[in-house]
């Protein structure tokens, strides 16, 4: 039951105690009732004289029995959590500062034992302390959560502005309890860090109001910072970032580490950095979790900043060691609830002397990358050690050249529990080295904790923070608020941040200048050269995608079923050749031997004998070949590699020519829908056809169109072996080729006899030249026994299919048809429409719907044309978002300035309105 409705119902038994504060109800409250619980008040427009149970439910008898000892009971029960967090964290803040006192005192008498034993006790008190925090904290949400009636929160003192006297006069009076409370909450809380929940903000609402639009400030102008880093297409377009600079073992990654919360950065005993780091800190308030991106790299958020330090060292540790340091910057982003605004740059620490592995021009190449980056406007970090005086500070003397009147300097002063307070004071107040910014002492130093409480793997900045409030609020004099001296993590990120707004805000102008001309000049180039015609990385793929469909269509409505059928069919033609070469013609003349004689030579066909059994199973065996040659297998693959080689040659004259991915994903397509459908067609295809292998009926109109269609291929094959015995005597010459020719017709002849088989020459002829010789009586035996079929294909006695077999050259055509017929019919259907319908679909998920965005943008560029064409646009939108900010800026930084001079107006007349008393 919440604290409102059990005040409702209470109302009538303690009405006496607290109806004097109703009439309040429409003032606001202070405490845990605040004004919506007025509000609630306000809705029950009780008359006066009614009972203001008459508007709840009945309650049992027991509410009204038993109601007078329930606030006392609440009371009890109330009271006692509040005494103990209280008096808990106040007795433990007290002795965690006897705890401190006593360590340093322990530590000027015994040194490193007592500092042994101080670690332990500190850390056993800082343990006890975060329980008890964690207690407070606890308690305090339970009271904000749980609305309690007024009785209880007078009990319980926290209705403080109701103590005051309502809305009348009187001076607040601040409970014993609550001063109490507060006093041990204050001195606990004063060692959290920068955004600590549980952190008092005293700060004035307008200091607030002031401090969060310099946040915005400083956070719209980095943004306007890196867009013009990712143009990067002219020097003049930057904003200053903060420089970090200093010698090794100077501290210089303790105070980064201490600003950013993590230990991240490079660590090694050799020289680790190499290569500057650009650091942007991001500051997320409502975010969860704290992660780092590379975003060069694209290895996306990394929760875990040791991860974060190994990819750092990595990509330090790539320079070569000849080389030692680089001016490739590494790009990091950290994006945390606990870090402010900033653009940092960490650079390479300052050496003295190279040491005996490394070059000797090592020290000059650190002084100029370092010199690269702390000119203006950039802000320098200088880092000193406190140890070190100040006249050796290589990070000052470098500052010094390039700032000599301090003006964008800021000194940060390291290690400052490990000199005297005095000597601190005096090296924080040092006049000899003037800085206009002033310089912040730090005790960056991550104390090491080895005790019962360790603090693990998470956030450090409150670690660090505790360490140093413990080691400064120990030295009142020297750095407490009277000494006039800036000390501590927190008051150097404050520091950074209005010192970075400022030097960012001084240069805007100028930037917005640069800006200006730079776009004028962008625009101009994009009229020009692209007629302003708008492009994108998805428009270019839509439209490359849509051309290639549209010219995939065309091909697909030009090749078709005449096509595929003219195509197997001339495939089917040569191997008809191949089958009358092989068992009617003649062979290749391999050697020089004495040919023997044929029993049935092709030349006496004509005049064979009708019934003659070697013909006709020369015959039968030539048509077996032809059907059982696997007309399916052979048919779809020369159906798919014609597909194959049409999508190639439409990508060759596409815009996918220039985009290898592209062009890997589309051939992939071709050929996963036809290495899909090729079993399958090559099946269906080979049964179709296996009637054919054991008998064949020809049609007279079919033995006249295939005795008109081998004629045709026949003089295909003279003028081939015409056109190859050309070649060889072009080669040869054709008086010495007909010389060989002569004395390789004699040697077959047994007219010359050989002594051997002539393979190292013969007959005053090298053994290359014989090899041309037989190559040409081939060709030449070839062209004759071709033109005497053909003139027996023309004779009457190939006119009838009744003389079969004595034209096999005519039934082997009709056979090499009648399998293209019925093929043609099965690749139509089961490869040619599939692979039209599939292909299409496929180039749409692989190019279309399932690429990423940074794949669509790595395709369009892959294109030099479009590249330029992309950047040109890319690069005018990100200087008018630039200029659309900066624009931004100024009006809200006028807006402030108006509210500044109205409070000083009003100042002033207030001033001259006591001025007339």
């Amino acid at each position: 039951m919440s604290g409102r409705i059990l005040s409702h119902r209470l109302a009538p038994l303690v009405r006496n105690g607290v109806a004097r504060n109703f009439h309040h109800a429409g003032s606001r409250t202070g405490g845990l009732l605040r004004a919506d619980g007025g509000a609630a008040l306000r809705g029950r427009a009780w008359p006066i004289g009614a009972s203001p149970i008459h508007n709840v439910p009945t309650v049992r008898e027991f509410s009204f029995k038993y109601g007078r000892f329930l606030p006392k009971l609440a009371m009890k029960f109330a009271r006692i959590p509040a005494m103990f967090g209280g008096a808990t964290v106040a007795g433990l803040a007290y002795v965690q500062y006897q705890a401190t006192q006593a360590g340093n005192y322990a530590i000027d008498i015994f040194k490193s034992a007592g500092e042994t034993a101080s670690n332990t006790a500190s850390s056993l008190f800082q343990g006890l302390q975060d329980v008890a925090e964690q207690t407070q904290r606890g308690w305090d949400k339970t009271t904000e959560d749980v609305e309690l009636p007024e009785w209880l929160q007078k009990i319980l003192r926290v209705d403080e502005e109701s103590q005051s006297g309502g809305s009348g006069g009187g001076g607040r009076k601040e409970p014993k309890e609550g001063r109490a409370v507060v006093g041990g909450a204050a001195a606990s809380g004063a060692a959290f860090g920068y955004n600590q929940p549980d952190e008092e903000d005293t700060r004035a609402e307008q200091k607030v109001a002031e401090d969060d639009q310099m946040m915005l400030l400083t956070r719209k102008m980095i943004e306007i910072r890196n867009i013009l880093q990712s143009v990067g297409q002219s020097g003049t377009l930057t904003l200053p970032s903060i420089v970090v600079i200093g010698s090794q073992s100077s501290g210089k990654s303790s105070v980064l580490e201490a600003i950013v919360g993590h230990e991240f950065l490079p660590k090694g005993s050799n020289m680790v950095t190499r290569r500057p780091i650009e650091l942007t800190l991001v500051n997320t308030p409502n975010a969860q979790a704290e992660y780092g991106e590379f975003p060069a790299l694209g290895l996306g958020k990394i929760t875990d900043f040791s991860s974060i330090q190994r990819t750092l060292t990595d990509l330090n540790l790539a320079v070569p060691e000849k080389d030692c340091v680089s001016d490739d910057p590494i790009q990091l982003t950290i994006y945390s609830p606990n870090v402010p605004d900033l653009s940092m740059i960490d650079l390479p620490g300052y050496i003295q002397v190279a040491g005996h592995d490394q070059p000797p021009e090592l020290k000059q190449k650190i002084a100029d990358l370092c010199d690269k980056y702390i000119q203006a406007p950039n802000v320098i970090l200088a880092i000193s050690a406190a140890d070190v005086d100040l006249a050796n500070s290589t990070a000052l003397r470098s500052s010094r050249r390039v700032d000599p009147r301090g003006e964008r300097t800021i000194g940060v002063i390291t290690k400052m529990d490990l000199v005297d307070p005095e000597r601190g004071h005096d090296v924080l107040c040092d006049k000899k080295y003037p800085l206009r910014l002033g310089y912040v002492g730090v005790v960056s130093r991550i104390p090491q904790t080895t005790a019962l409480f360790s603090r693990g793997s998470g956030n450090i900045t409150s670690a660090i923070l505790k360490n140093e409030n413990a080691f400064f609020s120990a030295h009142p004099d020297e750095f407490g608020p009277q000494s006039e001296t800036s000390v501590g993590v927190s008051t150097l990120r404050k520091k950074l941040m209005h010192v970075l707004e400022q030097t960012m805000a001084s240069s805007l102008s100028g930037t917005r200048d640069a800006i200006s001309q730079e776009l004028e000049e962008a625009t101009y180039e994009f009229k020009v050269q692209y007629n302003d015609r708008p492009l994108s990385a998805e428009s270019y793929l839509a439209e490359s995608l849509d051309a290639f469909k549209h010219s995939f269509k065309a091909f697909a409505e030009s090749f078709g079923r005449p096509q595929v059928r003219e195509m197997l069919k001339a495939e089917l033609d040569q191997r008809v050749m191949d089958i009358l070469a092989q068992r009617y013609w003649n062979k290749p003349v391999e050697d020089l031997d004495t040919v023997m004689m044929e029993l049935d030579p092709l030349k006496d066909l004509p005049k064979a004998d009708p019934d003659s059994l070697f013909w006709h199973r020369k015959l039968d065996a030539s048509s077996s070949s032809l059907t059982k040659l696997g007309i399916g297998r052979l048919a779809t693959t020369v159906v798919a590699n014609s597909l194959q080689n049409h999508v190639e040659q439409l990508l060759a004259s596409s815009t996918f020519a220039s985009h290898p991915g592209a062009y890997k994903q589309i051939t992939d397509a071709c050929n996963s829908i036809l290495n899909d459908r090729f079993f399958s067609t090559s099946d269906q295809v080979e049964n179709c056809i296996k009637p054919f292998k054991f008998e064949i009926e020809v049609e007279d109109s079919e033995w006249s169109k295939g005795r008109e269609n081998v004629s045709k291929v026949l003089k295909e094959e003279l003028r081939a072996c015409e056109s190859a015995f050309k070649h060889t005597e072009d080669l040869v010459g054709k008086r010495k080729l007909k010389d060989v020719m002569a004395f390789i017709d004699k040697v077959r002849k047994g007219d010359i006899v050989l002594e051997g088989n002539g393979a190292g020459g013969a007959g005053g002829f090298s053994a290359a030249l014989l090899e041309r010789g037989r190559e040409g009586v081939f060709l030449r035996d070839r062209a004759d026994i071709i033109k005497m079929r053909m003139m027996a294909v023309r004779s009457k006695q190939c006119a009838s299919q009744k003389n079969k077999y004595y034209c096999p050259e005519v039934f082997l055509d009709v056979v090499a048809d009648k399998l293209t017929s019925t093929a043609v019919l099965f690749l139509n259907v089961e490869l040619l429409s599939e692979f039209y319908y599939n292909f299409p679909r496929e180039l749409d998920m692989r190019l279309g719907r399932h690429l990423s965005d940074e794949e669509v943008e790595r395709f369009a560029r892959e294109d030099p044309r479009v590249r330029r064409h992309l950047d040109i646009i890319r690069k005018k939108e990100l200087l008018e978002l630039a200029l659309q900010k900066i624009e931004g800026i100024r009006q809200l930084d006028g807006r402030s300035m108006h509210r500044n001079s109205d409070r000083a107006q009003a100042a002033k007349e207030t001033r001259s309105r006591w001025n007339i008393f």
